[in-house]
């Protein structure tokens, strides 16, 4: 079984960053008004989908923990693919 790097999604996480911060850059030359335009409106943005994330985490919560009454009595058996 292969190693996971915890270093991993870290750098995934960078490198999105890095690429939108050079789209807006590209944006920023091409057309100036809308990329101000863009940052300004970005925190308002976050705002209105905050509720949605936070939906959305609750969801995952409650399938998670659907999953795992559904898996308990394969775990409780010991089948190996319940591990």
């Amino acid at each position: 079984m292969p190693a996971v790097s915890l270093a991993e999604p870290r750098r995934s996480f960078s490198v999105a960053i890095r690429v939108k911060f050079l789209l807006w850059l590209l944006l920023l030359v091409v057309c100036w008004p809308v990329a101000l335009l863009a940052l300004v409106l970005y925190p308002f943005v976050w705002l209105v989908l905050l509720p949605f994330r936070l939906v959305g985490i609750a969801v995952e919560g409650v399938l998670g923990f659907v999953r795992a009454l559904v898996f308990l009595p394969a775990r409780a058996l010991g089948s190996p693919r319940g591990r």
